[in-house]
């Protein structure tokens, strides 16, 4: 094909080409005089001048391939950043939600067994799933890795038949000096691990749920239990108190009466005093049913839009932080702010129309 140079082209690409047929087969690498002149020549930049001449004339030929649209279109496009040139492509990009499916953690497990549904299973099962710090850390990953992802909707957090989490590692903790502790906020973020988590989480608990397993577990927005559950608030038999939330949302949750008791005692209770008290929603007489009935709520939920499903969670938790009179208020704000999403739209006409809602989740 025949090169279509524009005439302000052409004598900039014969320049190029009588640079590199004169370009000398090696170059000096510093600062030089050229003899009977006087004139100093910086041969390491007439190279890299070359090197842009001979880049420039290849894209001036591709340019001349192109339609004249697409060759206005991409004028100096080769001047701009890689990233800028790229053109957007859900299916090719690496996105966040795909983050935890391909890390690989040591103290836990990550799943996805429904559409819209992330499970995160505590598996440290030699130490009871015992809450050590790089267990934390890896949970508090993979919660925030869901919290991202466009394509989950609702979280379970499980640990073992046997148990949930038998607490904190005390060998851990143990060796710790007031200071230590306190200049390094230990714990700290323990108490925060969902609390940033805009969707809702569903706590399945069998088996141990002690100290900062039953915190962990109420830090939760649902807790499913079996029966036979062991939940309790021991660390009044270790010479301390809960540190990650239990003597306050405990005591939200029962009232201060019952919580006080336990809470001095180190008493345990069941699976079934938790559902009767209010700790916990629903509980099933065997680990096989919490987890078939965990599974199904979850994709109950997953099923409706995520806009309102996060909207839900945000206004039943501010319940507990504002008084009867804000709370309503706030919740009219977020109900009032539904009408601005696609959601809501689409909602409410299928119901309209008597049809199955497609989500957006806009």
């Amino acid at each position: 094909m025949e090169d279509a140079q524009s005439p302000q082209t052409e004598p900039m690409l014969s320049t190029s080409r009588a640079v590199a047929s004169s370009r000398p087969a090696t170059l000096p690498s510093s600062t030089s005089t050229v003899a009977n002149t006087g004139w100093s020549i910086n041969w390491p930049l007439l190279h890299r001048l070359w090197q842009v001449s001979i880049a420039r004339q290849h894209f001036c030929d591709f340019q001349s391939t192109l339609p004249p649209p697409a060759a206005k279109m991409n004028t100096f496009r080769c001047l701009r950043p890689v990233a800028a040139r790229v053109p957007f492509q859900r299916s090719t990009l690496p996105r966040v939600v795909r983050a935890y499916s391909s890390r690989s953690y040591e103290y836990i497990q990550i799943s996805t067994p429904k559409p819209g549904v992330g499970q995160v299973t505590l598996n440290r099962p030699k130490a009871l799933n015992a809450l050590c710090t790089p267990l934390i850390k890896e949970l508090n990953e993979a919660l925030n890795g869901f919290n991202a992802s466009d394509d989950t909707s609702v979280i379970i957090l499980t640990g073992s038949q046997k148990a949930f989490a038998a607490g904190a590692d005390i060998k851990e903790m143990a060796p710790l000096t007031f200071s230590e502790a306190y200049t390094k906020s230990f714990i700290e973020s323990w108490s925060l691990l969902t609390t940033q988590i805009k969707k809702p989480i569903i706590a399945a608990v069998s088996g141990h749920a002690l100290g900062g397993g039953c915190e962990l577990a109420m830090m939760c927005d649902l807790i499913y239990c079996t029966e036979t559950a062991n939940f309790g608030q021991p660390e009044i038999k270790l010479g301390t108190i809960p540190g990650a939330g239990g003597s306050q949302r405990l005591t939200r949750a029962i009232g201060k009466a019952k919580a006080m008791e336990l809470i001095l005692t180190g008493k345990p209770f069941t699976g079934a005093e938790a559902e009767r008290w209010g700790v916990a929603a629903r509980t099933f007489p065997t680990y096989e049913a919490l987890m078939e009935e965990t599974l199904r709520t979850a994709e109950t939920i997953a099923g409706y839009s995520r806009v309102a499903i996060m909207a839900c969670k945000e206004v039943v938790n501010k319940s507990q932080d504002l008084p009867l009179r804000d709370g309503v208020e706030f919740e009219r704000r977020v109900f009032h702010s539904l009408f601005g999403s696609q959601d809501q739209k689409v909602g409410m006409k299928a119901f309209a129309e008597k049809n199955k809602a497609e989500w957006t989740h806009s």
